[in-house]
């Protein structure tokens, strides 16, 4: 049990990376990144709806008909991003500017709804909750390493706080929806190399056993 909880755990930090790999929730991935503090703060939000709606979900999974199981699937997830956008705005009225529509338009975020189809109707509350937590801590380093990155080339800091003197030149085009795809492209390209690579060795491991 401990074995396959790991594993659904894990497989959420690589092999099923949301963005990188399963190429899910692009949207948030590409727009709110041009910052590290946006890039954290977007993935904070989207884990606690995945995670709580998750929950819910496979909690109530028996009780859903199949007919509205997924007019009832977006009414929970509408209802934990309510409270999450109300949330931000009274407690970080700043963060919740700068993310601006995007915190609402987690309702149609493919992950979530994905999760919820995929594994959460399907499974019990422990393998529900070690999958989630996996895909959403995924989701938070890869929204946080794309705004570090763009942060860094485009400003400057890291999280508001200046790295590079006056020497540095920023590139403007980092904090523009161009450096989103750039970045983006240029980390998925660098996934499937090491995922490859790691292929690879297995494979040559496997031969010379």
């Amino acid at each position: 049990m401990a074995n396959n909880l790991g594993y659904e755990f894990k497989k959420g930090l690589w092999q099923e990376l949301p963005p990188f790999r399963l190429v899910l929730g692009l949207c948030p991935t590409l727009a709110v990144t041009n910052s590290a503090v946006n890039g954290l703060a977007m993935g904070m939000a989207t884990i606690f709806v995945l995670f709580t709606s998750n929950i819910l979900i496979s909690l109530v999974r028996r009780t859903i008909s199949s007919q509205v199981r997924i007019p009832a699937y977006v009414v929970i997830i509408a209802t934990l991003v309510t409270v999450a956008d109300l949330f931000l705005a009274a407690v970080f009225p700043d963060i919740s500017k700068s993310l601006g529509p995007y915190i609402p338009l987690i309702v149609v975020n493919c992950i979530i709804l994905g999760r919820a189809e995929a594994f959460a109707q399907k499974n019990s509350i422990l393998p529900t909750a070690a999958d989630t937590l996996g895909i959403g801590i995924g989701f938070i380093l890869s929204l946080t390493l794309m705004g570090t990155i763009r942060e860094v080339l485009g400003f400057g800091s890291i999280f508001g706080v200046k790295l590079l003197g006056d020497w540095f030149e920023p590139w403007i085009v980092m904090i523009l929806p161009a450096g989103a795809f750039l970045v983006f492209g240029g980390l998925v390209a660098l996934v499937n190399w090491i995922s490859s690579r790691k292929t690879e060795k297995a494979a040559e491991a496997a031969m010379s056993r």
